[in-house]
C-alpha cells in the first residue's frame, strides 16, 4: 500500500485545496491512488491535465487515478472517458470529507465514476481549514467562486457562484496560523474584491483587510492576492495608504488595454480607470507596485487595440507580468466571435512578455543599493514586502524577517 499522490495544475487556490485534500485522504485512509487537481482556465490547461494523467497512470500502473478541479467540473464526460482514470469528482465533492471516507483504502464497493453535481447550486464555502500551506507563507482562502460572466472565461462554471467565509472564522485561522509561527499571510480567492456580498451588513474586503490587522496585531505581514481594481472599496484604499502591515504589491486582474476589447470581453473596467488607480495607489503608498493578468490576441483585437495592451505596461507602471495568449473556451460567448489567427496571438504574447521583461529588469535595477526587509523563505532565497525575490551567496536562518541591502542583480531576482 502506498500513500496518495497529489498533482496540482493552476492557481494558487488549486494549490490551497490540494492540501485540504491531501488531509482528508489521509484521515479516509486512502492508498494506492493518484489526484490529479484540474486547471479550465485555457484550453491548453486541459490538453495538459489529460497528458499529465496518462503519464501518472503510466508511472503508477496501480494506482487510481482521481481526477478533480475545474477542468473535472466544466468538463466531466471528458475525463471519464479517459481509461486511465478511475473516478471524476467535482469542485464542492472534493472539499468534502464524506467523499473521502466513502472511498475506503482501495474504492472498495464503489461504482459511480462521476460525481460532480451542479456547482450553481452551491450557497456556502466549504468547511476546509488549513492550518499552514508553505513553510513560511501561508495562504487562507476566504472567497470562492464569482458573479461576473467575462465572455473569455469559463471558471464560473468551475467555480460557482460567489460566496465568502465570514470575517470572524478567517481572523481565528489567521491567529492559529501566527501562534504556529507563520510571518506572512495571503488572503485568496476567485474573485477576492466580491469578498462579503453574500454575508450580513455587505462588508468589502477593505473591511476585512482593517479587522484582521486590528485584531491579529502580531501578524508581522499580510498580502492579497489577485484584485480586481474596479471593486477597490474605500477602506482597501484606505489600508494601503495607512497599514505598513498590508504589503506594497497588488497583481490586478486588467485583461487589456483597449476599451472596445474590454467591452467585448465584458470587464466592469476601461482603460482609464485601469490607469487612475494604480497612480492612486502608488500616491498613497509610494513604494506599491503591481503585477498583472493580460491576454494577448483576443478575439477581434487589431493592431492598433493591441499596442493600447502593450503600453499599459508603461502607463500603469506594471512589474510582474501573467501573460496569456487568448485561448478559445468552449461554451464562452468569446469562442463564437471572430478569432485572431494563433501565430498572431503567439507573437502579441511574446511582445508583452518581452515588455514584462524589461520593466521587471528596470524594477530589479533600481532596488541596488536599496534596503529591503526580507522574508527568508530558504537558506538562500527570501522576498520583500514587494514580492521581489532575493538570493544569498550564504545561508541564511529560514522562517525569518530581516533587514538586507541588495548588493546586485542576478538572474532575474535581487542579491542580497
Amino acid at each position: 500500500m502506498n500513500a496518495p499522490v497529489f498533482e496540482t495544475l493552476g492557481c494558487r487556490l488549486n494549490a490551497y485545496e490540494t492540501e485540504a485534500m491531501r488531509e482528508l485522504a489521509a484521515k479516509a485512509g486512502l492508498q494506492n491512488a493518484v489526484i490529479v487537481n484540474t486547471c479550465a482556465v485555457t484550453a491548453e490547461a486541459v490538453r495538459k491535465a489529460k497528458q499529465d494523467i496518462r503519464r501518472l497512470s503510466r508511472d503508477n500502473p496501480h494506482a487510481q487515478i482521481i481526477v478533480t478541479g475545474c477542468a473535472a467540473q466544466t468538463e466531466p464526460e471528458t475525463f471519464a472517458a479517459m481509461a486511465e482514470v478511475t473516478r471524476v469528482i467535482g469542485n464542492t465533492e472534493k472539499m468534502k470529507p464524506e467523499t473521502w471516507a466513502g472511498m475506503g483504502a482501495d474504492f472498495i464497493g464503489q461504482t459511480e465514476k462521476v460525481q460532480v453535481d451542479d456547482i450553481m447550486s452551491v450557497r456556502e464555502t466549504a468547511g476546509h481549514l488549513i492550518d499552514g500551506f508553505g513553510r513560511h507563507r501561508a495562504y487562507v482562502q476566504v472567497q470562492n467562486g464569482c458573479d461576473h460572466r467575462c465572455t473569455f472565461c469559463i471558471i464560473p462554471f468551475g467555480r460557482g457562484n460567489s460566496r465568502s467565509v465570514p470575517a470572524g472564522v478567517v481572523i481565528d485561522q489567521i491567529k492559529r496560523l501566527v501562534d504556529k509561527g507563520f510571518l506572512e499571510v495571503v488572503l485568496t480567492g476567485v474573485d477576492l474584491t466580491s469578498w462579503g456580498a453574500d454575508l450580513p451588513g455587505l462588508p468589502r474586503l477593505g473591511d476585512l483587510v482593517m479587522r484582521i490587522l486590528r485584531l491579529v496585531p502580531d501578524l508581522p505581514r499580510l498580502r492579497i492576492s489577485s484584485i480586481d481594481s474596479i471593486e477597490a472599496d474605500e477602506n482597501l484604499m484606505q489600508a494601503i495608504a495607512t497599514e505598513p502591515r498590508l504589503m506594497p504589491h497588488l497583481h490586478l486582474s486588467l485583461q487589456a488595454g483597449d476599451d472596445m476589447i474590454l467591452k467585448r470581453m465584458k470587464r466592469r473596467h476601461l482603460r482609464d480607470d485601469s490607469i487612475r488607480f494604480c497612480e492612486e495607489a502608488r500616491r498613497l503608498r509610494p513604494d506599491m507596485i503591481f503585477g498583472a493578468d493580460l491576454i494577448a490576441g483576443f478575439p477581434t483585437e487589431t493592431e492598433a487595440m493591441f499596442e493600447n495592451s502593450l503600453r499599459l505596461v508603461e502607463d500603469c507602471g506594471l512589474t510582474f507580468l501573467h501573460v496569456f495568449p487568448y485561448s478559445a473556451r468552449k461554451g464562452t460567448p468569446a469562442a463564437r466571435m471572430p478569432q485572431v489567427p494563433g501565430d498572431i496571438r503567439k507573437e502579441r504574447a511574446g511582445r508583452l512578455r518581452l515588455a514584462g521583461d524589461l520593466a521587471l529588469a528596470r524594477h530589479l535595477e533600481a532596488q541596488v543599493g536599496v534596503e529591503h526587509r526580507v522574508l527568508t523563505e530558504g537558506p538562500r532565497m527570501g522576498r520583500t514586502e514587494q514580492f521581489t525575490e532575493v538570493r544569498f551567496g550564504v545561508d541564511m536562518p529560514e522562517g525569518t524577517l530581516m533587514n538586507v541591502r541588495i548588493a546586485g542583480v542576478e538572474g532575474g531576482a535581487l542579491r542580497g
